[in-house]
């Protein structure tokens, strides 16, 4: 069964009041916000996708989004289960197929070319992977904080202890969740954001399912795709620029393999983000949409 989230959860947003669209992705429909440009201005833009990940939504964007769009068009959807997106009930349904697909139906759906990929946590996992398989669409890879697990890295014990928790917890506070993962705290008004999507067990299901689906073994769903990407990202021409947090726990020992993964990674600052942990949008999310407008125009 497909859930709908009703759309008063969303009444009162802190910095983001955005008018929901929607792309339909199979059985169910993706939500995402637009700024900048019309793509009927007849004129060609910069396009930046920006994708979150888990347990997050586009939300997660709005202070990078104002900067983002004095340069370009900016799409930032909802991966399916999270913010506006439709869910599923069922917790297999969730699978990498099922989100990869997704986001690929909708890039080809709303024909985006030219694209920056922002992406962070699951949506480098999904997006650096649709960008290796469809590289004439992207002209740009930003990666934060994020990998692509085929199955033989090692998982540092905090994101085991992580995934256990959205797995298993009788009550999951998604708001104090993420806040755990920043590194300045987040107001209560942002925690209820986060909170938003989220107003009982049934629309739960899909971040429930997210760490569960990071390959432990080669031979684990998803792995081939992660694999491949990476094969195809080792031969990446276009610029890259690697962006990750200094304190982040979880994903700071990716930084220096996909700089080296990425050909044209060393060609750009090697910089951490000081002060920032795993949603480093929140964090730093202007200073990082500066860095991201230099970067397209030095290229």
């Amino acid at each position: 069964m497909v859930v709908r989230i009703p759309e008063d959860r969303f009444a009162d947003l802190p910095s983001f009041d955005y008018e929901p669209q929607y792309v339909d992705v199979g059985d169910v429909r993706m939500a995402y916000v637009e700024a900048g440009p019309s793509p009927e201005a007849g004129e060609t833009h910069e396009t930046f996708l920006c994708l979150h990940g888990e347990p997050t939504w586009s939300f997660l964007y709005r202070k990078m989004i104002p900067r983002l769009a004095d340069r370009g068009r900016v799409i930032a959807p909802d991966l399916i289960g999270c913010g506006r997106s439709d869910r599923y009930e069922d917790r297999a349904a969730y699978t990498v197929e099922m989100h990869y697909d997704a986001v690929e139906t909708f890039v080809e759906e709303l024909d985006l070319t030219n694209v920056t990929l922002v992406c962070q946590d699951w949506g480098g996992l999904l997006g650096l992977s649709l960008a290796a398989h469809q590289p004439d669409r992207f002209a740009r890879l930003v990666p934060m904080n994020t990998g692509l697990p085929d199955g033989t890295q090692d998982m540092p014990a905090i994101w085991h202890q992580f995934a256990d928790l959205v797995a298993t917890a009788d009550d999951l506070d998604v708001g104090r969740l993420i806040e755990n993962g920043t590194y300045h705290g987040l107001s209560e008004a942002v925690r209820d954001a986060y909170r938003a999507p989220f107003p009982d067990e049934r629309h739960m299901e899909g971040i429930r399912t997210f760490p569960g689906l990071v390959p432990q073994s080669p031979d684990d769903p998803g792995a081939d795709l992660f694999a491949s990407a990476r094969e195809r990202l080792a031969e990446w021409e276009n610029p890259a620029f690697v962006l990750f947090a200094a304190n982040d726990p979880i994903t700071s020992g990716n930084r220096d393999p996909m700089r080296d993964l990425l050909p044209t990674a060393g060609d750009q600052p090697d910089v951490w983000i000081e002060d920032a942990a795993h949603f480093l949008q929140e964090d730093a999310g202007e200073a990082i949409a500066d860095r991201i407008v230099d970067f397209v125009d030095r290229t």
